[in-house]
């Protein structure tokens, strides 16, 4: 197990420097000056922005920002934002936490809900239960996630008055429940559907036969031997969907006035603050390995035949 691990980890390293060197290109090539734009409609002094460009690398070749660039990042320095001023691990300090939260609360949503979702129509399948199931998870699926999150604005907020249209407080947990129900709905969709796929054919296999016919309580038939089975494909999703919750939690941070993560990367964009979308995307680009990695280690303890050399 060791020397696996450790050769995952020499893995990611390549993965993470063409993963962040391609972001890196993209954001540092495309047209338009910042630093010209931060005089907007002005006339530019030419002495500030030589000065600004000379320090903040733009006066260097791609290759060579790139380079300071991930320099910096292995001793925590993500850089400034020559739009605010501030250090980009400041920002992130700020409002990580609040979309770690988020995300936490839709990943709770998604596995609890969509794993007994799935059971249920698994375990009913071709039965009223399993047609109800499929019908929900499909409509989850069809509504893009800015108009499930109006719809929910409308219902719970607006007519039932049970929440507040817009989160308030963002370090309040309770404040966090109706946006993390749609940040995770759509992935509960497709982890009930693929639960229940996965449950309603290992039914079938010859071990699950042969544990029933062992005359061993149905509880422990489903319980240990069935699920252990059904939830690794179930794993894998979840393994990735960890990061894809923190990147897509942009459009649910902006319809419910999250001040978290994505909130800060949408503002970054439309203000071209390069240094700040490349710090932030550089973050999710860990938590995609470390989630990646954490699958990996995970799919032993859920099937025993798996070995690791």
């Amino acid at each position: 197990m060791g020397r696996y691990v450790a050769r995952r980890l020499l893995q990611m390293i390549p993965v993470f420097i063409g993963t962040t060197l391609l972001i890196f290109l993209m954001v540092y090539s495309l047209p338009g000056d910042p630093v010209r734009a931060l005089w907007g409609d002005r006339p530019a002094d030419p002495q500030a922005m030589a000065r600004l460009r000379h320090e903040y690398w733009f006066d260097r070749p791609l290759l060579a920002q790139y380079w300071h660039y991930i320099s910096n990042v292995i001793t925590g320095d993500f850089g400034t934002s020559f739009v605010t001023g501030r250090k980009v691990i400041d920002v992130m300090s700020e409002t990580f936490p609040v979309t770690i939260r988020l995300a936490l609360i839709a990943f709770t949503i998604e596995i609890v809900v969509g794993i007994v979702l799935g059971l249920l129509a698994g375990l009913n399948r071709g039965k009223i239960a399993d047609k109800l199931v499929l019908v929900v998870t499909l409509l989850l699926i069809s509504i893009p996630i800015f108009v499930l999150g109006f719809i929910f604005q409308t219902v719970f907020a607006d007519q039932l008055g049970w929440v507040t249209p817009t989160v308030q407080n963002s370090d309040d947990i309770t404040q966090l429940l109706l946006p993390g129900v749609v940040l995770g709905s759509l992935s509960f969709a497709y982890i009930a559907r693929l639960s229940r796929t996965s449950i309603a054919e290992n039914l079938r296999a010859d071990y699950i036969r042969t544990a029933v016919a062992k005359g061993l309580p149905r509880r422990r038939v489903v319980g240990i031997h069935l699920m252990r089975n059904s939830l690794i494909p179930v794993v894998t999703f979840l393994g990735t969907d960890l990061g894809a919750l923190m990147g897509g939690a942009i459009v649910t941070e902006g319809i419910f006035n999250v001040h978290g993560i994505g909130n800060t990367l949408y503002r970054s964009i439309n203000q071209s603050d390069n240094t700040t979308v490349v710090g932030i995307v550089t973050i999710l680009v860990i938590v995609y390995l470390l989630s990646s990695l954490a699958v990996d280690l995970l799919y032993a303890a859920l099937d025993p035949r798996i070995r690791y050399a």
